[in-house]
């Protein structure tokens, strides 16, 4: 039997392939659920207990702790101060998979980074979670940390889903 998983849905000036960059990092584990992991990925003030390249984790206009739909906020990642806007917003529920996804900018003129960094989390038969995490930037510095090797953005990324894991692991059991 065939099996069909979901794929991230990108603004068309962010398409894979017509950026400078782009990552994408999946992991699938059994023993998890996207409700137990939903939580974890959904509040950022949490982001740090898990992923240790994000820091100073703050909202703007009284929104937070969670992610919503237009919410701001900002937070430190990669050396970079990031200004984002949650674009995307969808818990799991009834079979769907949660979506999450915000646009993060940081710098100006040539020094300007802009992405969208999103997040797919499904529920798969056998017990299983499907974690994928993607994001597509533009700028100069994209090109520099496409051109970085090891890449960065892949390595970081895995430490996030690896950590995320971790934490709904321990959450789940303690």
């Amino acid at each position: 039997m065939a099996m069909k998983m979901n794929a991230i849905i990108w603004p068309e000036d962010y398409t894979p392939g017509f950026t400078d960059n782009y990552c994408s990092n999946e992991v699938i584990v059994a023993g998890l659920s996207a409700a137990d992991v939903w939580p974890l990925l959904s509040t950022p003030s949490h982001w740090p207990t898990y992923y240790a390249n994000s820091a100073n984790i703050r909202f703007h206009d009284g929104k937070g702790p969670e992610l919503q739909n237009g919410a701001r906020f900002y937070f430190e990642t990669f050396g970079f101060p990031v200004e984002s806007q949650c674009t995307e917003f969808v818990a799991p529920a009834n079979g769907e998979p949660g979506r999450v996804a915000w646009h993060g900018w940081a710098g100006e003129g040539d020094t300007r980074l802009d992405v969208i960094h999103a997040w797919l989390v499904e529920d798969l038969d056998g017990g299983r979670v499907r974690i994928l995490t993607q994001e597509s930037q533009k700028g100069k510095p994209a090109v520099d940390l496409r051109n970085a090797k090891p890449n960065p953005m892949i390595n970081g990324h895995q430490d996030w889903l690896d950590g995320l894991v971790a934490a709904a692991r321990s959450r789940k059991q303690g």
